[in-house]
This record gives structure tokens, C-alpha cells and sequence, in this order.
């Protein structure tokens, strides 16, 4: 059995994962402590991913990504290469689809915290850069683990977006869940069977641990 979508997959989500905790982080500070006219459209904009069809997403991400678009266009400037159909070009596709992911678990963290804590850290003299890395990262740290769980999960089982922007290259952007498909297309149902039963207790056992976060959390056990 070819086991390289499996390791795609994995190596997808990490990617994924890590960038988007950079990246969701400072913008869920900005969401929770901020206020500023057009907040609510920005945070609907951020969310849109999670409601629209992946296949609706991708289409327009592989319109912005191809040759013609203004993302492939900048791409191929700076970096000499296509940017769909290659496997940085699906961690770009999948950066935009987590990222609503992403920001919900750390949203509810970062509103839990006690906003003396922030007053007290003002207070002392802390800037609000260093709060959010001595004072809000520390106490929403469940939040923000439960977080990168939860992206990398949703990534493992990513399929329209992808195929629609990675195709099925074969050591490339053909990762489990396209393999899945493909083999099921034709009757190879034991290989299928035998990436399902490892993607299915991989992905409840992450869910597991999410809950054991957000139990912790919440009761403080």
C-alpha cells in the first residue's frame, strides 16, 4: 500500500497548523480587545469559509491562484513557479479555508480571561505587546492548543478545496482524502479501507483531546 498521501496529509496539516496559530493569534487579539467601525464585517469575512461549499471556495481560489490571477501573478513573480497545483499552492488554499478554524476556539479562550488581569498588566507598565505574550498567550494557552488540534484535524480531512486547487499529483497534493476518493472510484476499496482505519481513530482520538481541553478549561481539572 502507497502510504505518500497519508504522509502529504500530515505534512499539509502541520504546515497549516503552524502558520495559521502565527497568524490567528494576533488577529483573534484584535477581534476580542479591540473596537473599530467594520469590525463585524472583517470577523463575518474571516468566518465565510466555514459556510461557504468547499468546491465554491476553491473555484475562486483557483482563479485568484492560476496564471491570471492577482495571487498566482505575485507569485510567479517572486518565486519563479505556478502556484496551484503544487503543494505550496494547497497550503496557501488551506490557510484561507481553516482559518475560521482557527480564530473560534482562541476567540473563546482570549474572552474568558479576567480583563483586570489586562488592567493590571497596563497598570505596571506592560505595553500591549508585551500583555498579550506575558499575560494573554499564557492564560488562553488551552484555547490556543485546542486550537491547533482542532485546524490540523480539519485539515487531515480537507477534499474540495484541495482538489480543486492541488489536483491529484501524485507526491505533490495527493493527499489521503483524495487518495480515499480515487481508490474508492476504482473498487480498490481495500486500500481505502486500510487509510480510512487509520484516519478515523487518529482524528477522535485529536477530538478527545479537544474536549479534554475544554473540560480543564472550563472546571479547572
Amino acid at each position: 500500500m502507497n502510504l505518500l498521501p497519508l504522509y502529504l496529509s500530515v505534512k499539509l496539516a502541520l504546515f497549516s497548523t503552524v502558520i495559521l496559530i502565527i497568524l490567528s493569534a494576533p488577529v483573534t487579539y484584535f477581534l476580542v480587545y479591540f473596537r473599530c467601525r467594520g469590525k463585524s464585517f472583517f470577523e463575518a469575512l474571516l468566518n465565510l469559509p466555514m459556510v461557504l461549499p468547499p468546491t465554491v471556495l476553491g473555484f475562486y481560489l483557483l482563479i485568484a491562484m492560476g496564471p491570471r490571477g492577482t495571487l498566482g501573478r505575485f507569485w510567479e513573480t517572486i518565486a519563479h513557479s505556478p502556484l496551484v497545483f503544487t503543494f505550496t499552492g494547497i497550503v496557501f488554499a488551506s490557510i484561507i479555508y481553516s482559518f475560521p478554524f482557527a480564530i473560534q476556539p482562541m476567540k473563546t479562550a482570549f474572552e474568558k480571561i479576567d480583563r483586570r488581569l489586562l488592567e493590571s498588566a497596563y497598570v505596571l507598565g506592560l505595553s500591549p505587546l508585551a500583555t498579550f505574550f506575558k499575560v494573554i498567550l499564557p492564560n488562553a494557552i488551552s484555547g490556543v492548543a485546542a486550537s491547533a488540534i482542532l485546524v490540523f484535524v480539519h485539515t487531515m480531512g480537507e477534499f474540495g478545496v484541495i482538489l480543486m486547487v492541488g489536483g491529484s499529483i501524485p507526491g505533490e497534493t495527493r493527499v489521503a482524502s483524495i487518495a480515499i476518493y480515487e481508490a474508492v472510484e476504482a473498487l480498490n476499496y481495500r486500500e481505502a479501507g486500510i487509510m480510512c482505519l487509520i484516519l478515523v481513530p487518529v482524528s477522535y482520538a485529536f477530538l478527545l483531546i479537544i474536549n479534554r481541553l475544554t473540560r480543564s478549561k472550563i472546571y479547572g481539572s
